[in-house]
């Protein structure tokens, strides 16, 4: 059932049957990034709004072929207005892999560096812009979740902290969808469960003082499963490298994902499927995944990528 379309993501969503798919997770090119040399691409739109306005374009497509319980994942990160040190100068540091990308004739040279009632230097705000955007076309924003960079890259900035996470909003189609929170529960630490017994206990003996009844409270209580997680994920950039593309999340950062939003033989949807993470850990974990790409180049070297994962693995 997995398939993989190379195209612009919101065509080739309106070819998709409607509610065909159980969840989508995914990354859009970040704004005013990088250049992958695609006609049609998003990510070097002149403003911000425009950049937005077509991210929700292809995710009212998105929601159309989202089964009626299901969520949308979505990881951004953010850009600032022109300071003087673009990203390109970011991009190429290190061993200067993907020096291509930024070329003088790359179009990431055209896009403005500010833009009305955005100041230079100013943080853009790009995630909550487009948060906020779904939310008012019918989606429901259930969570913000933080993913802290244990690894992240150094900047040499001087005026203002090091940034060291990105967003991952939680949307659904309706008010109520699937959500397994069991199967992405944590285990306890040792500290907590002591904790717990201290607890119980002291409450107990507090009762029996004050010749209050109550039943007595033992470890049979605790919710020895596990505790349920968290909306702050400490997961290290990625280990996987693919030559052109270098903006991928880890897998760790989408298990998560798509186990709480997909039952095993679900179709997992990622409009902008990349370098393929989705599809890999999709198929690891016994889901049907359906990616979409402009780029054939990527759409190849996925396609390899996966060949190598075994399901269910």
């Amino acid at each position: 059932m997995s398939e993989i379309y190379c195209g612009d993501a919101a065509e080739v969503l309106r070819t998709l049957p409607p509610e065909s798919v159980n969840m989508c997770v995914t990354s859009p090119p970040y704004y005013g990034l990088r250049d992958y040399g695609e006609s049609g691409q998003i990510g070097i739109e002149k403003t911000p709004a425009e950049y937005i306005a077509r991210l929700v374009v292809v995710f009212e497509e998105v929601r159309s072929v989202l089964s009626k319980d299901g969520t949308l994942w979505v990881n951004i990160g953010d850009s600032y207005a022109g300071s003087g040190k673009g990203p390109m100068s970011m991009a190429v540091a290190g061993n200067g892999k993907n020096k291509e990308l930024y070329q003088k004739d790359s179009r990431i040279y055209d896009v403005p560096k500010t833009w009305d009632k955005i100041k230079p230097k100013d943080l853009i705000g790009i995630p909550w812009m487009l948060a906020f955007a779904l939310r008012e076309r019918g989606w429901y924003l259930r969570s913000d979740i933080i993913w802290h960079k244990r690894n992240c890259l150094p900047e040499s900035v001087t005026d203002r902290p090091v940034k060291s996470y990105e967003h991952i909003f939680l949307l659904s189609k309706s008010p109520h969808y699937y959500y397994d929170y069991k199967a992405i529960m944590e285990p306890l630490k040792q500290v907590s469960i002591e904790r717990y017994k201290r607890g119980r206990g002291e409450r107990n003996k507090y009762a029996a003082q004050q010749g209050i009844s109550r039943k007595r409270e033992n470890f049979a209580d605790f919710p020895q499963e596990g505790k349920r997680k968290r909306d702050v994920w400490e997961v290290s950039t990625n280990t996987y490298r693919m030559d052109e593309h270098f903006a991928m999340y880890p897998e760790k950062l989408i298990e998560p994902c798509i186990l709480a939003g997909s039952a095993q033989g679900g179709v997992v949807l990622d409009p902008f499927f990349g370098s393929g993470t989705t599809g890999a850990v999709a198929k690891r974990l016994g889901r049907d995944f359906i990616g979409i790409d402009i780029s054939e180049r990527f759409i190849e070297k996925a396609k390899a990528r996966i060949a190598q994962v075994t399901c269910g693995g």
